[in-house]
């Protein structure tokens, strides 16, 4: 804890009062953030280290694999769907980006079937993903181990494009020219980022 609290006297004396008249203008006229991403909560991934946003660029939304749920408005607590919800109705986003990265925890957990060990939440929200899994090992023949991993990690994130255009106010903005959907990939291992194209491969971006 130590270092998060010599953290915050860093961006005390260097960031915010840099940034001062910036970030006190953010406070007074709201959010408008122009994209929404939705990215795994491990805590090796920091998109914005990676891609140089700043404060008010992204609005975030980070969970266990960066999954996103198909549409269902049952009363429950969705807090991802309320996230989407809130950037599409309300912040009226212009893109949403979901980005998978190399060596994710959870995927991993679901290649070995080991996601039900954390019976309570984790082994339900990982299920959604299953047919994903299953379609990257279908495929993969006699890939390495880190290669289906790759090929599972990636099939997740089409997994859950799929999922957003079953939001219909999503569908409606896409279809509307008012709302384009992303696929990214990254791998910190190699410092690279995948984007993936119209035929559903994951292309480097260029550097």
């Amino acid at each position: 804890m130590q270092k998060f609290l010599e953290g915050y006297k860093t961006f005390r004396s260097n960031y915010y009062s840099q940034h001062r008249p910036m970030l006190e203008r953010l406070m007074k006229a709201g959010q408008n953030p122009k994209a929404m991403m939705i990215a795994c909560s491990d805590s090796r991934i920091d998109p914005s280290l990676k891609f140089g946003a700043d404060p008010g660029d992204i609005f975030m939304v980070r969970n266990v694999a960066n999954l996103v749920p198909p549409y269902h408005p049952d009363g429950d607590y969705h807090g991802t769907s309320a996230a989407v919800e809130f950037a599409v109705q309300v912040l009226k986003v212009e893109n949403i980006i979901v980005m998978g990265h190399a060596k994710c925890g959870g995927i991993g957990a679901l290649i070995r079937h080991e996601e039900e060990a954390a019976t309570d939440f984790v082994a339900a929200w990982m299920k959604m993903v299953a047919p994903a899994r299953d379609r990257a090992i279908a495929v993969a023949g006699s890939a390495s181990e880190d290669d289906i991993q790759r090929l599972v990690e990636q099939e997740a994130v089409k997994e859950s494009l799929t999922n957003l255009m079953t939001f219909p106010w999503v569908k409606e903005a896409v279809l509307g020219n008012t709302l384009t959907l992303h696929g990214w990939y990254f791998d910190l291992g190699t410092g690279t980022l995948h984007i993936m194209d119209h035929t559903g491969a994951f292309q480097p971006a260029p550097v």
